[in-house]
Protein backbone atom coordinates (compact mmCIF):
# COMPACT_ATOMS: atom_id res chain seq x y z
CA UNK A 1 0.00 0.00 0.00
CA UNK A 2 2.01 2.70 -1.02
CA UNK A 3 -1.07 5.09 -2.69
CA UNK A 4 -3.98 6.88 -0.43
CA UNK A 5 -7.06 4.79 -0.59
CA UNK A 6 -9.77 4.14 1.11
CA UNK A 7 -12.12 0.82 1.88
CA UNK A 8 -15.56 -0.44 2.97
CA UNK A 9 -15.61 -3.30 5.69
CA UNK A 10 -18.58 -5.66 4.54
CA UNK A 11 -18.11 -9.19 5.94
CA UNK A 12 -19.72 -11.50 2.96
CA UNK A 13 -22.14 -12.74 5.36
CA UNK A 14 -24.25 -9.38 5.17
CA UNK A 15 -24.13 -9.21 1.62
CA UNK A 16 -28.05 -9.58 -0.14
CA UNK A 17 -28.74 -12.54 -1.82
CA UNK A 18 -32.02 -14.91 -1.49
CA UNK A 19 -30.25 -17.57 0.54
CA UNK A 20 -29.97 -17.31 4.14
CA UNK A 21 -26.73 -15.19 3.96
CA UNK A 22 -24.56 -13.79 1.53
CA UNK A 23 -23.01 -15.99 -1.39
CA UNK A 24 -20.44 -15.88 -3.98
CA UNK A 25 -22.65 -14.74 -6.76
CA UNK A 26 -24.43 -11.25 -9.19
CA UNK A 27 -25.20 -9.29 -5.47
CA UNK A 28 -21.38 -9.43 -4.49
CA UNK A 29 -20.86 -8.42 -7.93
CA UNK A 30 -23.51 -5.70 -7.47
CA UNK A 31 -22.23 -4.70 -4.23
CA UNK A 32 -17.97 -4.26 -5.56
CA UNK A 33 -19.53 -2.41 -8.61
CA UNK A 34 -21.38 0.39 -6.19
CA UNK A 35 -18.08 1.06 -3.68
CA UNK A 36 -16.39 0.80 -6.95
CA UNK A 37 -18.39 3.54 -8.51
CA UNK A 38 -17.77 5.17 -5.31
CA UNK A 39 -13.96 5.21 -5.89
CA UNK A 40 -12.98 3.04 -2.93
CA UNK A 41 -10.41 0.40 -3.80
CA UNK A 42 -10.36 -2.15 -0.73
CA UNK A 43 -13.50 -4.38 0.35
CA UNK A 44 -12.58 -5.83 3.49
CA UNK A 45 -14.34 -9.25 4.31
CA UNK A 46 -14.59 -11.22 7.56
CA UNK A 47 -12.44 -14.77 7.37
CA UNK A 48 -14.22 -17.04 4.58
CA UNK A 49 -13.34 -20.46 6.87
CA UNK A 50 -16.84 -22.28 8.09
CA UNK A 51 -18.11 -20.53 11.08
CA UNK A 52 -18.85 -22.20 14.81
CA UNK A 53 -22.34 -22.58 15.49
CA UNK A 54 -22.33 -19.33 17.08
CA UNK A 55 -21.54 -17.76 13.31
CA UNK A 56 -18.19 -16.89 14.17
CA UNK A 57 -15.73 -17.13 11.67
CA UNK A 58 -12.55 -16.22 14.03
CA UNK A 59 -12.96 -20.02 16.02
CA UNK A 60 -13.19 -21.83 12.55
CA UNK A 61 -12.73 -25.76 12.01
CA UNK A 62 -10.40 -24.76 9.09
CA UNK A 63 -7.36 -22.30 8.85
CA UNK A 64 -7.96 -22.77 5.17
CA UNK A 65 -11.07 -23.96 3.94
CA UNK A 66 -14.08 -21.89 2.42
CA UNK A 67 -17.58 -22.03 3.84
CA UNK A 68 -20.05 -24.57 1.95
CA UNK A 69 -22.74 -21.85 3.39
CA UNK A 70 -20.95 -19.07 0.84
CA UNK A 71 -21.72 -21.07 -2.54
CA UNK A 72 -23.98 -19.60 -4.78
CA UNK A 73 -26.51 -21.93 -6.13
CA UNK A 74 -27.05 -19.71 -9.17
CA UNK A 75 -23.59 -19.96 -9.71
CA UNK A 76 -23.42 -23.99 -8.99
CA UNK A 77 -26.57 -24.22 -11.58
CA UNK A 78 -24.04 -22.73 -14.34
CA UNK A 79 -21.93 -26.49 -14.11
CA UNK A 80 -25.15 -28.16 -15.41
CA UNK A 81 -24.70 -30.06 -12.23
CA UNK A 82 -28.32 -29.05 -11.21
CA UNK A 83 -31.68 -28.04 -12.47
CA UNK A 84 -33.38 -24.87 -11.31
CA UNK A 85 -35.88 -26.68 -9.48
CA UNK A 86 -32.91 -27.59 -7.71
CA UNK A 87 -32.24 -24.23 -6.25
CA UNK A 88 -36.09 -23.57 -4.70
CA UNK A 89 -34.67 -25.32 -1.71
CA UNK A 90 -32.16 -23.33 -0.80
CA UNK A 91 -34.13 -19.51 -1.07
CA UNK A 92 -34.84 -18.44 2.45
CA UNK A 93 -38.15 -17.18 3.44
CA UNK A 94 -37.21 -15.29 6.81
CA UNK A 95 -35.67 -12.13 7.28
CA UNK A 96 -33.43 -10.31 4.76
CA UNK A 97 -31.96 -8.63 7.75
CA UNK A 98 -30.39 -10.98 9.64
CA UNK A 99 -28.18 -14.02 8.52
CA UNK A 100 -28.97 -17.58 9.25
CA UNK A 101 -26.42 -20.16 9.13
CA UNK A 102 -27.83 -23.25 10.34
CA UNK A 103 -30.49 -22.47 7.26
CA UNK A 104 -27.67 -22.15 4.47
CA UNK A 105 -25.26 -25.08 6.01
CA UNK A 106 -28.15 -27.47 5.72
CA UNK A 107 -29.73 -26.36 2.36
CA UNK A 108 -26.20 -25.42 0.34
CA UNK A 109 -24.80 -28.80 1.69
CA UNK A 110 -28.19 -30.77 0.34
CA UNK A 111 -27.80 -28.90 -3.28
CA UNK A 112 -24.10 -29.86 -3.38
CA UNK A 113 -24.61 -33.46 -2.62
CA UNK A 114 -27.21 -33.39 -5.92
CA UNK A 115 -24.53 -31.58 -8.37
CA UNK A 116 -22.03 -34.19 -6.51
CA UNK A 117 -23.90 -37.10 -7.72
CA UNK A 118 -23.60 -35.94 -11.15
CA UNK A 119 -20.28 -35.18 -11.76
CA UNK A 120 -18.23 -36.99 -14.57
CA UNK A 121 -14.22 -38.09 -15.26
CA UNK A 122 -13.59 -34.48 -15.55
CA UNK A 123 -14.67 -33.56 -12.61
CA UNK A 124 -13.21 -36.21 -10.87
CA UNK A 125 -9.79 -34.94 -12.89
CA UNK A 126 -10.37 -31.09 -11.01
CA UNK A 127 -10.85 -33.05 -7.79
CA UNK A 128 -7.65 -34.44 -7.99
CA UNK A 129 -5.82 -31.84 -9.07
CA UNK A 130 -7.48 -28.93 -6.69
CA UNK A 131 -6.17 -31.70 -3.70
CA UNK A 132 -2.52 -32.02 -5.44
CA UNK A 133 -2.55 -28.02 -5.07
CA UNK A 134 -3.89 -27.62 -1.84
CA UNK A 135 -2.26 -30.01 0.62
CA UNK A 136 -4.46 -29.22 3.80
CA UNK A 137 -7.45 -30.18 1.60
CA UNK A 138 -7.76 -34.15 1.98
CA UNK A 139 -7.25 -33.96 6.03
CA UNK A 140 -10.12 -31.48 5.82
CA UNK A 141 -12.28 -33.75 3.60
CA UNK A 142 -11.27 -37.15 5.77
CA UNK A 143 -12.30 -34.47 9.13
CA UNK A 144 -15.57 -33.37 7.32
CA UNK A 145 -16.21 -37.32 7.09
CA UNK A 146 -15.24 -38.18 10.47
CA UNK A 147 -17.65 -35.31 12.04
CA UNK A 148 -20.57 -36.67 9.88
CA UNK A 149 -20.06 -40.27 11.30
CA UNK A 150 -20.30 -38.86 14.87
CA UNK A 151 -22.83 -36.04 14.21
CA UNK A 152 -20.83 -33.35 15.11
CA UNK A 153 -19.15 -34.20 18.12
CA UNK A 154 -15.47 -32.66 18.54
CA UNK A 155 -12.86 -34.91 17.32
CA UNK A 156 -11.19 -35.27 20.99
CA UNK A 157 -14.55 -37.23 21.16
CA UNK A 158 -13.96 -39.74 18.84
CA UNK A 159 -12.74 -43.14 18.76
CA UNK A 160 -8.82 -43.43 19.78
CA UNK A 161 -8.44 -44.98 16.81
CA UNK A 162 -9.97 -42.13 14.82
CA UNK A 163 -8.83 -39.25 17.12
CA UNK A 164 -4.93 -39.95 16.47
CA UNK A 165 -4.38 -38.99 13.24
CA UNK A 166 -1.44 -40.57 12.88
CA UNK A 167 -2.94 -43.96 13.42
CA UNK A 168 -6.08 -43.00 11.01
CA UNK A 169 -4.30 -42.52 8.25
CA UNK A 170 -3.17 -46.34 8.38
CA UNK A 171 -6.36 -47.19 7.63
CA UNK A 172 -8.32 -44.64 6.12
CA UNK A 173 -8.80 -46.03 2.77
CA UNK A 174 -12.22 -46.67 3.77
CA UNK A 175 -13.37 -43.50 3.93
CA UNK A 176 -11.27 -41.94 0.65
CA UNK A 177 -14.29 -41.98 -1.34
CA UNK A 178 -17.07 -40.02 0.98
CA UNK A 179 -13.99 -37.78 1.58
CA UNK A 180 -14.33 -36.25 -2.22
CA UNK A 181 -17.37 -34.88 -1.49
CA UNK A 182 -16.03 -32.38 0.71
CA UNK A 183 -12.83 -31.69 -1.65
CA UNK A 184 -15.55 -30.90 -4.38
CA UNK A 185 -17.03 -28.73 -2.44
CA UNK A 186 -13.66 -27.05 -1.48
CA UNK A 187 -13.30 -27.05 -5.34
CA UNK A 188 -16.26 -24.82 -5.82
CA UNK A 189 -16.03 -23.17 -3.37
CA UNK A 190 -12.76 -21.93 -4.07
CA UNK A 191 -13.88 -21.36 -7.71
CA UNK A 192 -16.40 -19.29 -7.47
CA UNK A 193 -14.36 -16.84 -4.66
CA UNK A 194 -11.47 -16.70 -7.55
CA UNK A 195 -14.20 -15.25 -10.09
CA UNK A 196 -15.33 -12.35 -7.94
CA UNK A 197 -11.56 -12.10 -6.62
CA UNK A 198 -11.13 -11.56 -10.29
CA UNK A 199 -14.51 -9.41 -10.61
CA UNK A 200 -12.89 -7.36 -8.14
CA UNK A 201 -9.70 -6.50 -9.52
CA UNK A 202 -10.95 -5.67 -12.92
CA UNK A 203 -13.29 -3.00 -11.46
CA UNK A 204 -10.24 -1.46 -9.31
CA UNK A 205 -11.14 -3.09 -5.86
CA UNK A 206 -8.19 -5.26 -3.94
CA UNK A 207 -10.01 -7.65 -1.58
CA UNK A 208 -8.62 -7.06 1.73
CA UNK A 209 -8.95 -10.89 3.55
CA UNK A 210 -8.74 -11.55 7.67
CA UNK A 211 -6.90 -13.99 8.69
CA UNK A 212 -7.80 -15.52 12.53
CA UNK A 213 -4.63 -15.93 14.69
CA UNK A 214 -6.22 -18.98 16.27
CA UNK A 215 -7.85 -22.16 15.24
CA UNK A 216 -10.68 -23.76 17.29
CA UNK A 217 -10.07 -26.53 19.61
CA UNK A 218 -12.25 -28.96 17.86
CA UNK A 219 -10.06 -28.02 14.51
CA UNK A 220 -8.79 -30.20 11.06
CA UNK A 221 -5.52 -28.34 12.13
CA UNK A 222 -5.80 -29.61 15.93
CA UNK A 223 -6.57 -32.38 14.60
CA UNK A 224 -4.12 -33.35 11.69
CA UNK A 225 -0.94 -31.37 13.28
CA UNK A 226 -1.50 -32.36 17.07
CA UNK A 227 2.11 -31.62 17.67
CA UNK A 228 1.97 -28.10 16.49
CA UNK A 229 0.13 -27.02 19.33
CA UNK A 230 0.17 -27.44 23.11
CA UNK A 231 -2.09 -30.35 23.20
CA UNK A 232 -1.53 -32.97 25.85
CA UNK A 233 -0.72 -36.16 24.15
CA UNK A 234 -3.18 -38.74 26.06
CA UNK A 235 -6.14 -36.49 26.66
CA UNK A 236 -6.00 -34.23 24.18
CA UNK A 237 -7.02 -31.50 26.47
CA UNK A 238 -5.50 -28.05 26.04
CA UNK A 239 -2.84 -27.55 28.43
CA UNK A 240 -3.25 -23.76 28.09
CA UNK A 241 -5.86 -21.75 26.11
CA UNK A 242 -5.64 -18.65 24.32
CA UNK A 243 -7.06 -15.22 25.39
CA UNK A 244 -6.76 -11.89 26.34
CA UNK A 245 -6.22 -10.26 29.91
CA UNK A 246 -8.88 -7.66 31.21
CA UNK A 247 -9.88 -4.67 29.20
CA UNK A 248 -12.30 -2.09 28.21
CA UNK A 249 -14.38 -4.81 26.63
CA UNK A 250 -14.68 -7.16 29.23
CA UNK A 251 -13.65 -7.34 32.71
CA UNK A 252 -12.93 -10.67 32.93
CA UNK A 253 -10.83 -10.52 29.92
CA UNK A 254 -11.77 -12.66 26.97
CA UNK A 255 -11.36 -16.52 27.57
CA UNK A 256 -11.61 -17.90 23.55
CA UNK A 257 -10.10 -21.11 24.65
CA UNK A 258 -8.00 -21.64 21.39
CA UNK A 259 -5.39 -23.87 21.41
CA UNK A 260 -1.87 -22.56 22.03
CA UNK A 261 0.85 -22.85 19.04
CA UNK A 262 3.49 -25.01 19.76
CA UNK A 263 6.18 -22.73 18.62
CA UNK A 264 9.51 -24.74 19.54
CA UNK A 265 7.84 -27.52 17.18
CA UNK A 266 6.80 -25.00 14.67
CA UNK A 267 10.30 -23.57 14.09
CA UNK A 268 11.59 -26.88 13.58
CA UNK A 269 10.20 -27.41 9.79
CA UNK A 270 11.01 -23.29 9.55
CA UNK A 271 7.38 -22.43 10.17
CA UNK A 272 5.85 -24.43 7.48
CA UNK A 273 2.20 -24.64 8.52
CA UNK A 274 1.80 -20.75 8.77
CA UNK A 275 3.75 -20.12 5.86
CA UNK A 276 1.79 -22.31 3.66
CA UNK A 277 -1.15 -20.63 5.38
CA UNK A 278 -0.37 -17.09 4.29
CA UNK A 279 0.26 -18.65 1.19
CA UNK A 280 -3.65 -19.71 0.89
CA UNK A 281 -4.68 -16.62 2.21
CA UNK A 282 -2.94 -14.52 -0.71
CA UNK A 283 -4.10 -16.94 -3.14
CA UNK A 284 -7.63 -15.31 -1.54
CA UNK A 285 -6.91 -12.03 -1.43
CA UNK A 286 -4.73 -9.34 -2.38
CA UNK A 287 -3.63 -7.78 1.06
CA UNK A 288 -4.36 -10.41 4.71
CA UNK A 289 -5.35 -8.81 8.16
CA UNK A 290 -3.59 -10.71 10.69
CA UNK A 291 -6.01 -10.75 13.57
CA UNK A 292 -4.74 -10.43 17.14
CA UNK A 293 -0.90 -9.78 15.33
CA UNK A 294 0.44 -8.80 18.89
CA UNK A 295 0.01 -12.74 20.22
CA UNK A 296 3.72 -13.26 17.53
CA UNK A 297 5.26 -10.83 19.99
CA UNK A 298 4.23 -12.11 23.02
CA UNK A 299 0.74 -14.25 24.00
CA UNK A 300 -1.38 -14.56 26.72
CA UNK A 301 -1.86 -18.16 27.72
CA UNK A 302 -4.41 -19.61 30.56
CA UNK A 303 -4.25 -22.47 32.62
CA UNK A 304 -6.70 -24.87 31.10
CA UNK A 305 -8.33 -25.24 34.51
CA UNK A 306 -9.41 -21.65 34.84
CA UNK A 307 -12.58 -20.32 33.85
CA UNK A 308 -11.98 -16.78 33.11
CA UNK A 309 -8.40 -14.89 31.28
CA UNK A 310 -7.70 -12.79 34.73
CA UNK A 311 -5.25 -15.44 35.21
CA UNK A 312 -2.94 -15.78 32.79
CA UNK A 313 0.48 -14.18 32.08
CA UNK A 314 2.41 -13.41 28.75
CA UNK A 315 4.41 -15.68 26.72
CA UNK A 316 7.29 -14.79 24.10
CA UNK A 317 6.11 -15.35 20.79
CA UNK A 318 8.41 -16.26 17.93
CA UNK A 319 8.72 -12.77 16.64
CA UNK A 320 10.77 -11.95 13.88
CA UNK A 321 11.97 -15.60 12.93
CA UNK A 322 8.56 -16.75 11.64
CA UNK A 323 8.58 -13.30 9.32
CA UNK A 324 12.36 -13.93 8.47
CA UNK A 325 11.51 -17.72 7.71
CA UNK A 326 8.30 -15.77 5.76
CA UNK A 327 10.14 -13.32 3.44
CA UNK A 328 13.02 -15.50 2.97
CA UNK A 329 10.25 -18.38 0.93
CA UNK A 330 8.12 -15.71 -0.33
CA UNK A 331 9.83 -12.51 -0.39
CA UNK A 332 7.51 -9.18 0.77
CA UNK A 333 4.10 -10.37 1.91
CA UNK A 334 1.27 -8.12 1.95
CA UNK A 335 0.08 -8.21 5.64
CA UNK A 336 -1.93 -5.53 7.84
CA UNK A 337 -1.02 -6.60 11.77
CA UNK A 338 -4.04 -5.81 14.19
CA UNK A 339 -2.21 -4.33 16.64
CA UNK A 340 -5.29 -3.11 18.84
CA UNK A 341 -5.95 -4.36 22.65
CA UNK A 342 -3.05 -4.56 25.09
CA UNK A 343 0.09 -2.81 23.75
CA UNK A 344 3.69 -3.28 24.82
CA UNK A 345 7.39 -2.47 23.38
CA UNK A 346 7.46 -6.04 21.87
CA UNK A 347 5.04 -5.36 19.66
CA UNK A 348 6.10 -1.82 18.62
CA UNK A 349 9.58 -3.52 17.85
CA UNK A 350 7.83 -6.61 16.72
CA UNK A 351 5.79 -4.23 13.65
CA UNK A 352 9.34 -1.64 13.18
CA UNK A 353 11.03 -4.88 12.33
CA UNK A 354 8.50 -6.09 9.61
CA UNK A 355 7.22 -2.44 8.53
CA UNK A 356 4.01 -3.91 8.21
CA UNK A 357 0.97 -1.06 8.95
CA UNK A 358 -0.72 -1.25 11.97
CA UNK A 359 -4.77 -0.22 12.68
CA UNK A 360 -5.64 2.71 14.26
CA UNK A 361 -9.64 3.22 15.57
CA UNK A 362 -10.92 6.46 16.25
CA UNK A 363 -13.66 5.44 18.36
CA UNK A 364 -11.01 4.21 20.57
CA UNK A 365 -9.51 8.09 20.86
CA UNK A 366 -12.23 9.77 22.10
CA UNK A 367 -11.24 10.05 25.40
CA UNK A 368 -10.63 14.06 26.31
CA UNK A 369 -7.92 13.25 28.86
CA UNK A 370 -5.38 11.78 27.06
CA UNK A 371 -3.65 12.44 23.50
CA UNK A 372 -4.06 8.73 22.35
CA UNK A 373 -2.56 7.10 19.52
CA UNK A 374 -5.92 6.76 18.25
CA UNK A 375 -6.71 10.29 17.58
CA UNK A 376 -6.19 11.05 13.70
CA UNK A 377 -3.42 14.14 14.33
CA UNK A 378 -1.18 10.93 15.45
CA UNK A 379 -1.45 8.47 12.90
CA UNK A 380 1.49 7.57 10.87
CA UNK A 381 1.41 7.02 7.09
CA UNK A 382 1.83 3.93 7.57
CA UNK A 383 -1.39 2.38 9.21
CA UNK A 384 -4.42 1.57 8.69
CA UNK A 385 -7.35 4.54 10.06
CA UNK A 386 -10.55 2.69 10.76
CA UNK A 387 -14.12 4.55 11.75
CA UNK A 388 -15.17 0.99 13.28
CA UNK A 389 -14.03 -2.76 13.24
CA UNK A 390 -16.12 -5.71 13.13
CA UNK A 391 -15.57 -5.53 17.13
CA UNK A 392 -17.33 -1.78 17.68
CA UNK A 393 -20.40 -0.14 17.96
CA UNK A 394 -21.54 1.77 14.88
CA UNK A 395 -20.44 5.45 14.59
CA UNK A 396 -24.20 6.48 15.50
CA UNK A 397 -24.33 3.72 18.34
CA UNK A 398 -21.17 4.68 19.65
CA UNK A 399 -22.69 7.92 20.45
CA UNK A 400 -25.59 7.51 22.18
CA UNK A 401 -23.69 5.38 24.58
CA UNK A 402 -20.71 7.43 25.06
CA UNK A 403 -20.53 9.53 28.20
CA UNK A 404 -21.22 13.15 27.98
CA UNK A 405 -17.91 14.00 28.09
CA UNK A 406 -16.57 11.44 25.56
CA UNK A 407 -18.90 12.76 23.38
CA UNK A 408 -18.50 16.47 23.38
CA UNK A 409 -15.12 15.83 23.09
CA UNK A 410 -15.35 13.86 19.90
CA UNK A 411 -17.81 15.91 18.22
CA UNK A 412 -15.66 19.11 18.97
CA UNK A 413 -12.35 17.33 17.57
CA UNK A 414 -14.39 16.33 14.02
CA UNK A 415 -15.35 19.92 14.21
CA UNK A 416 -18.85 18.88 14.39
CA UNK A 417 -20.96 22.09 13.20
CA UNK A 418 -24.18 21.61 16.04
CA UNK A 419 -27.71 20.47 15.06
CA UNK A 420 -29.14 16.80 16.27
CA UNK A 421 -25.66 14.97 17.23
CA UNK A 422 -28.23 12.38 17.67
CA UNK A 423 -29.66 12.11 14.21
CA UNK A 424 -28.73 9.00 12.44
CA UNK A 425 -29.67 7.96 8.05
CA UNK A 426 -27.49 8.07 5.56
CA UNK A 427 -26.73 11.42 5.50
CA UNK A 428 -25.93 11.83 9.24
CA UNK A 429 -23.87 15.03 10.24
CA UNK A 430 -22.49 13.72 13.32
CA UNK A 431 -21.25 10.75 11.45
CA UNK A 432 -20.14 12.87 8.71
CA UNK A 433 -18.11 14.46 10.70
CA UNK A 434 -16.28 11.95 12.14
CA UNK A 435 -15.54 9.95 8.68
CA UNK A 436 -14.25 13.25 7.36
CA UNK A 437 -12.17 13.30 10.38
CA UNK A 438 -10.38 9.77 9.39
CA UNK A 439 -10.51 10.40 6.08
CA UNK A 440 -8.10 13.50 6.14
CA UNK A 441 -5.57 11.45 8.67
CA UNK A 442 -2.11 10.38 7.22
CA UNK A 443 -3.02 6.95 6.95
CA UNK A 444 -2.57 5.44 3.67
CA UNK A 445 -5.77 3.32 3.70
CA UNK A 446 -9.33 4.48 5.80
CA UNK A 447 -11.79 2.00 6.13
CA UNK A 448 -15.15 2.53 7.06
CA UNK A 449 -17.90 -0.56 7.40
CA UNK A 450 -21.20 -0.71 5.26
CA UNK A 451 -23.40 0.32 8.79
CA UNK A 452 -21.59 3.30 9.32
CA UNK A 453 -21.69 4.56 5.62
CA UNK A 454 -25.88 4.27 6.47
CA UNK A 455 -25.57 5.74 9.95
CA UNK A 456 -26.87 2.63 11.34
CA UNK A 457 -27.47 2.21 15.36
CA UNK A 458 -26.00 -0.23 17.43
CA UNK A 459 -28.74 -2.58 16.68
CA UNK A 460 -26.76 -3.19 13.27
CA UNK A 461 -23.71 -3.69 15.47
CA UNK A 462 -22.05 -7.07 13.85
CA UNK A 463 -19.84 -8.25 17.37
CA UNK A 464 -19.97 -7.31 21.15
CA UNK A 465 -16.64 -8.99 21.82
CA UNK A 466 -16.96 -11.55 25.36
CA UNK A 467 -21.19 -12.21 24.20
CA UNK A 468 -21.38 -15.52 23.23
CA UNK A 469 -24.58 -15.00 21.22
CA UNK A 470 -26.59 -12.44 19.28
CA UNK A 471 -23.50 -12.01 17.23
CA UNK A 472 -22.46 -12.00 13.26
CA UNK A 473 -26.48 -11.60 12.15
CA UNK A 474 -26.46 -8.07 10.41
CA UNK A 475 -27.33 -8.13 6.84
CA UNK A 476 -28.89 -5.83 4.07
CA UNK A 477 -30.42 -5.90 0.82
CA UNK A 478 -29.68 -4.22 -2.45
CA UNK A 479 -32.40 -1.82 -1.88
CA UNK A 480 -30.35 -0.77 1.29
CA UNK A 481 -26.76 -0.40 -0.63
CA UNK A 482 -28.27 1.76 -3.03
CA UNK A 483 -29.93 4.36 -0.64
CA UNK A 484 -26.13 5.02 0.16
CA UNK A 485 -25.18 8.49 -0.87
CA UNK A 486 -22.65 7.28 -3.37
CA UNK A 487 -22.30 11.40 -4.24
CA UNK A 488 -20.75 11.83 -0.71
CA UNK A 489 -18.58 9.16 -0.61
CA UNK A 490 -17.05 9.56 -4.07
CA UNK A 491 -16.50 13.44 -3.13
CA UNK A 492 -15.04 12.64 -0.05
CA UNK A 493 -12.66 9.94 -1.50
CA UNK A 494 -11.57 12.56 -4.27
CA UNK A 495 -11.47 15.95 -2.09
CA UNK A 496 -8.96 13.55 0.62
CA UNK A 497 -7.41 12.21 -2.44
CA UNK A 498 -8.72 8.46 -1.65
CA UNK A 499 -9.73 8.04 -5.13
CA UNK A 500 -9.05 5.43 -7.96
CA UNK A 501 -9.50 7.57 -10.26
Amino acid sequence: METRSSGVLMPLSSLPSRYGIGVMGDSTKRFIDRISEMGFSYWQVLPLNPPDSYGSPYASNSAFAISLSYISPDELLKTNLICREDIERNVYYGSPYTADYEFAYVSRLEILKKAYKNIDSQWEEKITAFENENEWCKAFSLYSVLKDKFEGKAWQEWDKDLAVYEKFMENSDGYAEKARFYSFVQLIAFSQWKTIKLYANDHGVKILGDMPIYVSSDSVDSWSNRKLFDIDEITFVNRKKAGVPPDCFSADGQLWGNPIYNWDEMEKDGYKWWIDRIKSSLKLYDVVRIDHFRAFASYWAVDAGEETAKNGRWIKGPGMKLFNALKDNMGDASIVAEDLGSFGEDVVQLLEDTGFPGMRVIQFGFDPYCDSTHLPHNYSKNSIAYVGTHDNNTLLGWLWEAGENDRKFALDYCGFKGGNWGEGGYHSASCRSIIETVWRSSSVLSVISFQDMCGFGSDARMNVPGRAFGNWLFRTTDETIDMIDREYFKHINKVFKRTIY
